[in-house]
């Protein structure tokens, strides 16, 4: 339907100071969120950081970090460790189901005996971005691996948390991830397999980390990739809130490429290759927030590498009719019987 701009203003609608005033502010938001933001964000790597990391977001918001028993976690005690680089970690410890009720657990020597004669599997868990250990998505994931009996470790990066503020990079996480298996590979010294489940972000944390490990020939038993992206270019590329921006032609030189630049990389589809363990991926098709062709591609990725007739990288397809999304694959009702059967096999594989 046309509409008589005339009419209108002769009618006392509106006037054209007034549509003119409208233009200019249109003008200016326009230029200021497709041009003037971007290039902020473009040369500041303090924002780009925040952006990717998202250690601001706190949450929950409720229960104390340092009693994980405020939350809900049974058989917990909260630690400490120094890193090599002097970061303080915060760590929680989480027994097995076998063991939540043994009264001789209580001290801090108690859980490390405990640990360093481990019977059953250790996970080493790797969180996502934003939030911290107690988020209520991985208290779920815990209370699942402590049902099947499997010791966890699980701990904040850097920033995150109540571990020590340092600067925040991938070099950085990654040191720590790394620290915190080193120290959990010897703390268990061969008594039970160690696996490492890494989620999101934590996806590109253990696979950079397993990666250098193997060039010590260092490797634990397995590792899980659950909601996965290839590469941290790719991620940003196809992520929901980069839509708005991807049909602009400098798309890529403000967006993607700093993040190179400036080695926030994490790049999983090139470390995949140096990765000498068996690596089961988990993705749901409806994740909106790492689209289920990321993990695919980073699948692809791996068998390119360690050959399509070989079970070493397994994928684990899991349908958007269930609603599991970017967080709650823990809740997939087939993930127990995954899990076991990865472990088994992992364990016979380490045997023969």
């Amino acid at each position: 339907m046309c509409i008589d701009i005339d009419r209108h203003i002769s009618s006392g609608h509106f006037s054209r100071e007034y549509l003119f005033w409208m233009m200019k502010a249109s003008i200016i938001t326009y230029l200021i969120i497709f041009g003037l933001l971007p290039l902020i964000f473009h040369y500041s790597y303090t924002i780009q950081r925040k952006i990717l990391f998202l250690n601001f977001l706190k949450w929950p918001l409720s229960g104390d970090i340092t009693k994980p028993e405020s939350v809900g976690m049974k058989g917990t005690r909260n630690f400490y460790l120094n890193t090599d680089q002097n970061v303080k970690i915060g760590v929680w410890q989480i027994l097995p189901q076998s063991l939540i009720n043994d009264s001789t657990i209580v001290t801090d020597d108690d859980y490390d005996n405990v640990l360093s004669h481990a019977k059953q599997p250790v996970f080493l868990y790797m969180h996502g971005n934003s939030g911290n250990r107690a988020s209520g998505h991985r208290l779920e994931l815990y209370k699942l691996f402590q049902s099947l009996d499997y010791h966890i470790i699980c701990f904040d990066y850097r920033g995150y948390g109540d571990s020590e503020s340092a600067d925040l990079s991938e070099v950085g996480v990654v040191a720590d991830s790394k620290f915190v298996l080193e120290w959990l590979l010897k703390k268990v010294n061969g008594s039970s397999p160690v696996f490492v489940w890494g989620h999101s972000l934590g996806t590109g944390v253990s696979t950079h980390v397993l990666a250098l490990l193997a060039q010590e020939n260092i490797q634990p038993a397995g590792l899980f990739l659950e909601s996965p992206f290839n590469n941290i270019a790719d991620e940003l590329s196809e992520h929901p809130l980069a839509q708005i921006f991807k049909h602009l032609p400098w798309f890529h030189w403000v967006i993607v490429e700093p993040f190179y630049e400036n080695h926030l990389r994490f790049e999983s589809d090139k470390h995949i290759k140096n990765v000498q363990c068996s690596v089961m991926i988990l993705h749901a098709e409806d994740d909106n927030v790492i689209p289920f062709f990321l993990g695919e591609k980073l699948y692809k990725a791996g068998i390119s590498y360690h050959g399509n007739d070989t079970n070493q990288i397994q994928f684990t397809r899991i349908e958007a009719s269930l609603g599991l999304g970017h967080k709650y694959i823990c809740r997939y009702k087939e993930l127990p019987n995954i899990i076991r059967s990865f472990v088994a096999e992992a364990n016979k594989n380490q045997t023969d």
